[in-house]
């Protein structure tokens, strides 16, 4: 029988960190200065997302982090100012400010500023993220893995209401297609669908970003392959048929069968059992 493999990509992210915890942040050029921002990394070390009260959520991806280092006093007045209107003095700050490297190389590089509430904190927080970040093995993850990445980042992008705005949406699928038909697809799942609308956050799950992808993005190739295989006597594929796909058509005929065995009926349940996501089809071996 052939063996699973296991593809451990997740990188273990702190509780402190999930919980999250409210900064001060600012950026020197151009200057940004934002007070009591609530920092947090989600569940899979994808996103340190920040969000204040009055402001749109903000996001950093943290594949594109390159380095979390120790950040020296900021010498520009109008930084010193904010933080001290902020309750910071300038002689307290240093050992609290943590600086954020990013970029997509190492030419294009944006630097952001934490200012947090002591040394301990800092020092914290800075190997919390440094233990999250430069996970390579996360740029290989499945499509399914992928599209939940991408719902958790329309998620987190949120309006200063704390609701996803359905420009946001339409942007993310925006590429060769037109608004209508994005707008119909979210009508059809009983969203708001208005250029101007925003969908409430605990409304718009990743089943029903699913849905959206598969009415925007339908993969016909998916749906020709099972009929290919099965037909059009049902909507699903029985045990003996999905042996037969992976051994004739998925399988490499080159591969050596004693290193790399044929598929059985008992690794095929084991696959159902693992991905299908029906309850009773899964019961049913199908």
């Amino acid at each position: 029988m052939t063996k699973s493999y296991e593809f451990n990509w997740q990188k273990h992210v702190p509780d402190f960190l999930q919980e999250g915890a409210v900064f001060d942040r600012f950026d020197e050029d151009p200057f940004v200065f934002e007070p009591s921002c609530h920092f947090k990394v989600d569940e899979f070390g994808f996103f340190l997302t920040w969000k204040s009260d009055g402001k749109e959520g903000q996001l950093l991806e943290c594949s594109l982090i390159n380095s979390i280092r120790p950040g020296v006093v900021p010498k520009d007045p109008k930084i010193l100012a904010s933080l001290e209107a902020a309750g910071k003095s300038e002689a307290d700050l240093d050992g609290r400010i943590i600086c954020i490297c990013s970029g997509p190389d190492l030419v294009n590089l944006s630097f952001m500023y934490m200012v947090t509430d002591n040394t301990e904190t800092a020092k914290k927080w800075m190997e919390g993220l440094r233990s999250v970040i430069h996970n390579f093995k996360a740029n290989n993850v499945c499509p399914m893995t992928c599209l939940k990445k991408h719902w958790m980042r329309l998620s987190f992008l949120t309006n200063v209401n704390g609701k996803i705005p359905v420009r946001g949406i339409t942007r993310t699928f925006g590429s060769g297609k037109t608004e209508k038909g994005i707008f119909q697809a979210l009508k059809e799942l009983g969203l708001p669908s208005g250029k101007n609308d925003e969908i409430e956050h605990s409304a718009f799950t990743f089943d029903i970003f699913y849905a959206l992808t598969q009415k925007i993005c339908p993969r016909t190739d998916i749906e020709e392959l099972f009929k290919k295989i099965n037909g059009d006597k049902s909507d699903y594929l029985t045990v003996e048929q999905l042996v037969s796909f992976l051994n004739e058509n998925q399988r490499d005929p080159r591969l050596n069968e004693i290193l790399f065995p044929f598929y059985d009926a008992k690794r095929v349940m084991q696959i159902i059992e693992k991905y299908e996501r029906d309850a009773d089809l899964k019961k049913k071996g199908k």
